[in-house]
């Protein structure tokens, strides 16, 4: 494994935030391979690994699949911040470590995209809605298992705007 200075992977790690904002400008198909290899890296319960990570770059698609998530929700217009492409983390609704599973393969996603010049934003919504027919018909469409439930997505595009480091809320707590 190739040596990395120990602080600049540290200060890395705590310089990804959130991006709300993209360009129109796409996301190529080598940096969403590359952020997909890096989803699959994550650890997983048991090395069971029983995710599948589905990019979607087509626009018209991911606009069918946000107003069929708005219309599920009652959120007119919803449009996921109007990323260039979304990766859906999905795993076994059967799985027991489905949502931690893909927590950690999101966050390996996160990394992959602030690696790769990209804003990247937690899209939550699908898991109250994954399986509401209309959903479920585009996400069946987009290869998505009917076994899987969707744990997570990302919205990822270039930023509009450099992020920033902004302070962390939450406590970490050292216990001797």
């Amino acid at each position: 494994m190739q040596d990395i200075p120990q602080e600049l992977l540290l200060d890395f790690i705590q310089s990804r935030t959130s991006c709300r904002a993209f360009t129109a400008g796409p996301v190529s198909k080598e940096d969403l391979r590359r952020i997909l290899d890096c989803a699959l890296a994550a650890s997983s319960g048991q090395g069971l690994q029983t995710w599948q990570f589905t990019a979607v770059t087509n626009p018209e698609k991911i606009r069918r699949l946000c107003a069929a998530v708005g219309k599920a929700l009652g959120r007119e217009g919803y449009d996921m911040y109007k990323p260039a492409a979304i990766i859906l983390t999905s795993n076994e609704k059967e799985s027991r470590f489905r949502a931690v599973d893909n927590a950690c393969a999101m966050e390996n996603i996160y990394l992959a995209c602030t690696a790769l010049g990209l804003g990247c934003v937690w899209i939550n919504q699908l898991l109250d809605c994954f399986d509401d027919p209309a959903v479920r018909a585009i996400l069946t469409e987009f290869g998505v298992p009917a076994s899987h439930g969707i744990y997570g997505t990302a919205a990822i595009g270039r930023p509009v705007s450099a992020g920033g480091k902004k302070p962390r809320k939450g406590r970490a707590v050292i216990v001797e």
